[in-house]
């Protein structure tokens, strides 16, 4: 499954595991691809980056809106939600990310 950018996410996020595995096998011969810039671990890289952008604009946002020193409140207000949203994304993903390595953790073989 695909998910579409949020506010200043630009890249798209996969949450498939069989596509990050995928991507990590692809980039690194079946070795897990942390340190490769193409592979998963670049994505993530990217994605976290791009979060980070995304909470100092809406904070820069925020901030102006509380001084009166905006011109477009209604911008102010967009980019806060928009990185809330970014947030709340990410929160989810890690969330599914912990559930998927618990239940391989537990998983008896």
């Amino acid at each position: 499954m695909i998910i579409p950018p949020v506010g200043g996410l630009t890249g798209q996020l996969s949450v498939s595991g069989a596509e990050a595995a995928a991507q990590a096998g692809q980039s690194s011969g079946g070795v897990a691809a942390g340190g490769d810039a193409g592979g998963f671990g670049g994505e993530l890289t990217e994605a976290i980056s791009s979060l980070e952008q995304t909470q100092d604009s809406a904070s820069s946002a925020s901030q102006a809106l509380a001084t009166g020193n905006v011109s477009n409140p209604e911008g102010a207000v967009v980019t806060v939600e928009d990185a809330q949203l970014a947030m709340e994304m990410a929160s989810q993903i890690r969330n599914k990310a912990t559930e998927a390595a618990q239940s391989i953790f537990n998983t008896q073989v």
